[in-house]
């Protein structure tokens, strides 16, 4: 099998971000700006940053009703500074773009809200199949 984030979220896979922790309380990662995942003024593309964020929130959410199926009912997003082609984009309860030569330094560049619902009925054997990357990866 390819990497974690490939296992957990194909969208996610595509565009480069890599999930890093896993449990019901914390979802991180983070995403090389490349220009897979740029608007044509080669910045982080707003499209990126609501992916990442109703992606993420909703394996949060996942985990975190016990691996109930969930769903994204609104996403609200503010894009407040631009991250450029080649940044490194840490996600962690929101998007910052950090220094790579002084990670404690960071800019928050977008913030977002995702409300989602949950214990949602769904055939039994698409919940369990649904589960069983975050069993292998998480800390549940």
């Amino acid at each position: 099998m390819g990497s974690k984030t490939e296992a957990l979220d194909a969208p996610l896979h595509a565009i480069g971000f890599e999930i890093e922790e896993l449990s019901p309380e914390k979802v991180t990662g983070h995403l090389q700006v490349t220009r897979k995942c740029c608007q044509p003024f080669k910045v982080l593309h707003g499209g990126v940053s609501a992916l990442i964020a109703e992606s993420l929130a909703s394996i949060g959410a996942h985990m975190a009703s016990g691996l109930q199926r969930v769903a994204g009912i609104h996403l609200s997003i503010n894009h407040v500074k631009r991250a450029e082609l080649g940044d490194f984009v840490v996600w962690e309860v929101q998007l910052f773009k950090i220094d790579p030569s002084n990670s404690g330094r960071r800019t928050l560049i977008s913030s977002s809200r995702v409300t989602l619902v949950s214990n949602i009925p769904v055939p039994e054997k698409q919940a369990m199949e649904a589960g069983e990357p975050l069993k292998k990866y998480a800390k549940l």
